[in-house]
């Protein structure tokens, strides 16, 4: 029976096991997925996990529930080499370990593309995973809180500063979600105003959004300045240290929150650890079947794949790397297999583009279609029907409607946990209480009348008897 190694359960991977299982025949071949997370994340989501319009559990689908006669090895793979037909896999505990294959799909994604800004490491946080969007979206109300009980200076300034950098898809929708919630929330604090929230969205070139055309983009700066953000163009973060921003404006300011979502880059397993041939920018070398260019049982799709646009009049254009092509690129490379495994000749993908979609915040959003151009709230319940639609599995479908529907009767949910992240604080604190507390009473004389108010009711009061 061969074997099918899929190295990656994002969007590509997850759709190519899924769609496998249901057209494999029994005995055919055996699917095996690795990945460091036991779930895929819809990353369409984010930004609205991040203003708490979907649960973070909304936003992940897991693997091992829907891929049921899929092997899922949770790990890292950390090099392939095609030669000899074996990946080198790093799990979370244990030792490294070799799986063999007779068949690789390589559908690792991109990660967050940084950059050697001073401080960045230290204060930013990214927005590419639901731990993150969790992450920021309880900084800002922990943030509220502390700076409710300030009076008006430098940090409570800093408490109510977010920055974004990054002017893409991500970036702004996660921007202007946040800023909805920002908005929103101040009402619930009387210490607050909305005057002291401060945020900045900073991008490299002359534009944001770069999907959709000029004009487009220029109402999304307006929309977003109009509901008082800072949005800085043709601008970087030179510095962040300690949370002080600098920009190559010469603008300086402090910041409780920074978002880096500047861009993806190439997976180093790809770009550095694979003999498996890529070009210049680390990417696979495809071809327009989704089969590695120049090697046999070798496919690649999703953010780390060249994947030549056969629906583009532009000479050599490459397929963007977004939800919309990943998930139809997985489809087309369990048909593909298939295709293949059973002596038929695979397909090309070809996707004409539906057009570019984003949220800006509750009731707002942008979409555009060719010269078509819909704006506000239109646009962003197209948004919402839309994703709703693609997010993977009739169960998270259903779960997610069932928040928004609920959200729309009683209104967003602000409380934040993020003592989450650190859940032994309270019982380490306790512990070095009582600990105390035992020293204190070693301490006391020895007729023990000193350790008498200690359980004693107070005065007045008198002890029930049982």
């Amino acid at each position: 029976m061969r074997q099918i190694l899929i190295v990656g359960g994002g969007y590509a991977g997850f759709y190519a096991a899924w769609k496998l299982e249901k057209k494999l025949r029994r005995g055919e071949a055996e699917v095996t997925l690795v990945d460091p997370r036991p779930y895929l994340t819809y990353q369409p989501f984010l930004p609205e996990v991040v203003a708490g319009s979907v649960e973070a559990r909304h936003a992940a689908v897991s693997l091992r529930r829907h891929l049921r006669r899929t092997r899922i090895v949770a790990g890292k793979v950390t090099a392939i080499d095609h030669a000899h037909r074996v990946v080198t896999v790093r799990p979370s505990d244990g030792d490294t370990r070799e799986l063999t294959y007779d068949l690789i799909v390589v559908t690792a994604g991109a990660v967050t593309r940084t950059l050697p800004v001073p401080g960045i490491a230290d204060q930013a946080i990214g927005l590419k995973h639901v731990e993150e969007a969790v992450a920021i979206r309880d900084r800002l109300l922990t943030a509220f809180d502390r700076a409710a009980v300030l009076p008006d200076g430098p940090q409570r300034r800093k408490l109510l500063t977010v920055t974004f950098v990054g002017g893409g898809f991500s970036g702004v929708e996660g921007f202007g979600e946040l800023l909805s919630l920002a908005t929103a929330l101040v009402k619930r604090y009387p210490e607050l105003h909305r005057d002291e929230l401060r945020f900045h969205l900073v991008e490299a070139s002359d534009r944001i959004l770069p999907e959709v055309t000029d004009r487009p983009g220029r109402w999304v700066v307006r929309e977003l300045e109009r509901r008082g953000a800072h949005v800085h163009l043709n601008t970087l973060v030179t510095s962040a240290k300690e949370g002080h921003v600098t920009l190559s404006t010469g603008e300086e300011f402090d910041a409780e929150l920074i978002v880096w979502t500047a861009g993806n880059g190439a997976n180093p397993v790809i770009g550095r650890h694979t003999d498996l041939p890529v070009d210049e920018r680390g990417y696979l070398v495809v071809r327009p079947d989704l089969r590695i260019e120049g090697v046999a049982d070798a496919w690649a799709a999703g953010d780390d794949a060249a994947v030549p646009d056969l629906a583009s009049p532009a000479p050599g254009a490459r397929t963007v790397p977004n939800a919309q092509h990943a998930y139809r690129q997985g489809k087309l490379l369990a048909r593909n297999i298939i295709a293949t495994l059973r002596g038929r000749e695979p397909k090309p993908y070809v996707h004409h583009s539906l057009g570019a979609i984003a949220t800006l915040g509750l009731g707002r959003g942008i979409f555009q279609y060719k010269r078509l151009v819909v704006k506000g709230l239109p646009a962003w319940l197209m948004h919402r029907g839309y994703h709703v639609l693609a997010v993977p599995t009739w169960e998270r479908k259903v779960r997610v409607l069932a928040v928004w529907l609920t959200q729309a009767l009683f209104g967003r949910d602000i409380l934040s946990l993020a003592s989450v992240q650190h859940p032994r604080d309270a019982f380490v604190a306790a512990g070095r209480t009582a600990a105390g507390a035992a020293r204190r009473e070693e301490d006391q004389p020895a007729n023990g009348l000193a350790s008498i108010p200690q359980v004693w009711p107070a005065a007045g009061k008198v002890p029930e008897i049982r």
